[in-house]
């Protein structure tokens, strides 16, 4: 467990994830928070959210990407082990804490869960709503 709070923490150094956010998790993590259990169903309507990725560069590249809820959940459930069969992949997967994705989701984490600025002002923030 204080291998996920340290990746919480080091997220939040990097700025990838607020305070807030990350006082949340580590709440979950501690068991302090809501009761996290990965068998438990989300709620229909937060299933039925978007986890909104938007990255802005001062060169005026705009990037939206709109993902349902409910799609991230069935890929972290089956794509992960997939993907580590993947040689090419496997170096890109084999370092991503997946219950920790699926725990946020299963104790319906909202707002906004990243906020980059680069030193040249390009902006990266992930939302789910």
């Amino acid at each position: 467990m204080s291998e996920e709070i340290s990746r919480v923490l080091t997220m939040v150094e990097e700025g990838k994830l607020t305070k807030e956010k990350a006082a949340e998790l580590i709440e979950v993590l501690q068991g302090n928070g809501k009761q996290v259990d990965l068998n438990k169903r989300s709620s229909t309507s937060y299933l039925n959210k978007m986890l909104k990725i938007r990255v802005t560069t001062i060169d005026g590249d705009n990037v939206n990407v709109n993902l349902p809820i409910k799609l991230i959940k069935a890929v972290l459930k089956v794509g992960t082990n997939i993907a580590k069969m993947i040689p090419e992949s496997e170096k890109y997967v084999k370092d991503i804490d997946v219950a920790l994705f699926i725990e946020a989701i299963e104790n319906e984490l909202d707002g906004q869960i990243v906020d980059v600025t680069s030193a040249k002002g390009d902006k990266v923030l992930v939302i789910i709503e």
